[in-house]
């Protein structure tokens, strides 16, 4: 234990909270911290070097930004094993929407366990090779399960494993979209599918509200070729589309002839998953289920539900044209994962977490200033103005934590002014909680 420690301020010049962070890597290098080593709590330290509160915090921020020290909540801050420390530092927020890092979660040890066996086991030499564009049986049979375990029921057959959500989505458009084809979507929109649909050169059709209503009013005036929807919250507005408006939606879609493409990243966090709107209109639907944004980004294996074999098979080729295949090893954990119960658990661990984290956010903002979903980790900001947005989005940054504003995901000309913040990825709670109490201040 090391709270006695104090970092001598003459020794160096400069901005008191750099000083002490420089200290703080003087003293892990020289041996005076040792690995699992408590610093002092941020409050006594403050008191004894007689300097304000927000510098020791700042200086610990440093130092944990530089892969030195790591947060274990209230029992305060400790030097990480020097192996953690050879690696580098931690990864910092990008931006990117992705599951928070679990706080005593299982991840690691499963994957590590799971690929040995996997590589261990009779004949483990073929999970290296090249496989099926489309998937091996086994993969493509737990994708039917994870299907009908969400209410739409599938056969392996119409089942296509892709490697991710985003190559899902490109070999969907290149199976079922032309050039010039109307695709409905809501006014604020996952980037990377409006990255593809710009480049394949769609029109989007923004509708105020996805509902049954707004399409419909959409489709007596245009030819719609497809929706686009995430219908359990959206990215970024986190807007969950009721069961019944699911229905009432797919009734529109079937008495058009209008395609499904349902980017469903988040569903299995649900507490109770909704049925998907594929279900109500399966000849329509064409579903994504992703394992990057329930369980690891790193995961790169996402299993779509095609309305047909026949549909599956050219489903097929535009991924083999463009990846390949999916990652084998990867499609394997996933497999064994739905068959020993670890599936499930991991799942679990991200949904808790995401929970533990929306209520930071509830104690840390006032309620009704932002839009979130129970088991969500992202939140929708609006804020009165640019000025507003860069002051939130700058204070964020400072915590490290980032936003991504209202125009990044704007299909049409918008003039929303919104943030969306992630609460996930590898900040810890306690990072979050000061993140969110400084986005605070900057609400209406």
């Amino acid at each position: 234990m090391a709270d006695g420690w104090i970092p001598d301020l003459t020794r160096t010049r400069g901005a008191k909270y750099v000083v002490i962070a420089d200290a703080i890597a003087n003293a892990v290098e020289t041996g005076a911290l040792r690995s699992g080593d408590r610093l002092p709590p941020q409050r006594d330290l403050a008191a004894r070097l007689g300097i304000d509160l927000t510098t020791v915090t700042k200086a610990y921020e440093q130092a944990r930004s530089a892969g030195l020290i790591g947060a274990r909540g209230r029992a305060g801050s400790f030097v990480l094993p020097q192996d953690a420390i050879a690696a580098g530092p931690p990864p910092r927020d990008t931006g990117m929407n992705m599951p928070p890092e679990v706080e005593g979660g299982t991840l690691l040890a499963t994957w590590e366990r799971t690929a040995s066996a996997l590589l261990r086991a009779p004949g483990a030499g073929g999970r290296l090779h090249y496989a099926p564009a489309g998937g091996r049986e086994a993969d493509r049979a737990a994708g039917a399960e994870i299907f009908g375990r969400m209410g739409l029921a599938s056969e392996a057959g119409q089942v296509v494993v892709t490697a991710g959500a985003q190559s899902a989505l490109h070999a969907i458009i290149g199976a079922t979209l032309e050039r010039g084809d109307v695709v409905a979507c809501g006014t604020h929109v996952y980037p990377g599918f409006l990255a593809l649909a710009r480049r394949a050169r769609l029109r989007l059709a923004p509708l105020a509200c996805v509902e049954a209503d707004a399409l419909e009013a959409l489709c007596r005036t245009t030819t719609v070729a497809a929706l686009y929807v995430v219908p359990t919250n959206d990215n970024p507005t986190t807007v969950t589309i009721a069961a019944d408006d699911r229905a009432a939606l797919a009734r529109v879609t079937q008495r058009h002839g209008v395609r499904i493409i349902e980017d469903d990243a988040y569903g299995q966090l649900a507490e109770t998953p909704i049925a998907p709107l594929s279900s109500f209109a399966p000849e329509l639907g064409w579903y994504v289920a992703s394992l990057s944004k329930t369980i690891s980004p790193a995961l790169r294996v996402a299993h779509v539900r095609t309305p047909s074999v026949a549909d599956a098979l050219a489903l097929a080729a535009e991924v083999h044209d463009a990846n390949v295949m999916p990652p084998p090893l990867e499609a394997a954990l996933a497999t064994r994962w739905l068959e020993d119960g670890s599936y499930d658990r991991l799942i679990g661990e991200t949904r808790t977490e995401a929970a533990a984290r929306q209520a930071i956010a509830a104690e840390a903002l006032p309620a009704g200033r932002y839009a979130a979903q129970p088991r969500g980790y992202h939140l929708w900001v609006p804020l009165a103005d640019e000025r507003a947005m860069a002051k939130a989005a700058s204070a964020l940054r400072e915590a490290g934590m980032m936003a991504i504003p209202a125009t990044s995901f704007a299909a049409c000309d918008s003039n929303a002014r919104a943030l969306r913040v992630s609460l996930g990825g590898a900040i810890d709670r306690d990072g979050l909680r000061r993140g969110l109490t400084m986005l605070a201040k900057h609400l209406p």
